[in-house]
């Protein structure tokens, strides 16, 4: 009867903590309507979405991009956000991969597996499209339009091919600032996989610029790490966009950081 409901149900998750929480140290009280974050949350991973939905709290950003992102954990990260906090989001989903082994399910209809942007407004006109060539696993890149400091603004998130695949990373590069180029106006999250040096960002770098100024392509030594391997892979870039402050949160819930970023869209 256990193996039956394994195969029914898939693979097994942390318990999400009972609805009782009071709200973290440090937490905003509300959105802050200028704030967006990067966060690769880590899949599969065995962590509590509650814990995921307090570290986000602690923030409480306009916009969240999330990589490594099953449906099931956004959506529960979600209703936690508006359950414990009083924190509404609306979601939209860039899945790439629909995998039992990662995200639960049924094996003839498995969870989906990508990219989700969350946001305090809105959405319109979201996009998904899949890179040509994922590398070592499918990978794409979402949009939507939204509003971050009372304007309206295209958010683009994505994640980019792993470690050791620079060709296939260039032409996501590529394909990705080709998205970017049109708007005057735009704000790139995303797990890029690369550091600040790497040639193959270099499409990026020629349209915007980190949220952190010390962070460039001639100085990878200013970025701060946002990865438990000491390496700058997670990125708020910005197009027409101000950064106002931005930092580096580190966290025992993934191997990545939440980068956050405060903006002047004036």
């Amino acid at each position: 009867m256990s193996l039956l409901c394994l195969v029914l149900v898939g693979p097994s998750a942390p318990a999400d903590a009972p609805l009782v929480r009071t709200l973290p140290v440090g937490a905003v009280p509300d959105v802050v309507t200028n704030r967006v974050m990067t966060w690769n949350i880590c899949n599969p991973c065995e962590v509590s979405n509650v814990d995921r939905a307090a570290e986000i709290a602690a923030f409480a950003p306009q916009v969240i991009g999330l990589q490594e992102a099953c449906v099931r954990d956004v959506d529960r990260i979600r209703d936690h956000l508006e359950n414990l906090y009083g924190l509404v989001y609306h979601v939209e989903y860039g899945m790439v991969l629909h995998d039992w082994g990662r995200c639960g399910g049924v094996p003839w209809n498995p969870g989906g597996f990508g990219e989700a942007i969350l946001s305090a407004a809105p959405m319109t006109d979201r996009v998904h499209v899949e890179y040509p060539d994922g590398g070592s696993e499918d990978r794409g890149y979402m949009a939507v339009t939204t509003v971050v400091d009372g304007r309206s603004v295209r958010v683009f998130n994505t994640h980019f091919a792993e470690r050791r695949q620079e060709t296939v990373r260039a032409e996501q590069a590529r394909v990705l600032a080709q998205a970017v180029a049109p708007y005057e106006r735009a704000v790139v999250l995303g797990d890029f996989n690369a550091q600040p040096d790497a040639v193959e960002l270099a499409p990026l770098w020629a349209l915007a610029a980190d949220a952190d100024p010390r962070c460039r392509p001639s100085d990878a030594d200013g970025c701060a790490p946002t990865t438990d391997w000491y390496s700058k892979f997670d990125y708020v870039f910005l197009r027409g966009v101000a950064a106002l402050t931005h930092g580096v949160q580190p966290t025992p819930y993934s191997d990545h950081d939440l980068f956050h970023a405060d903006l002047d869209l004036t």
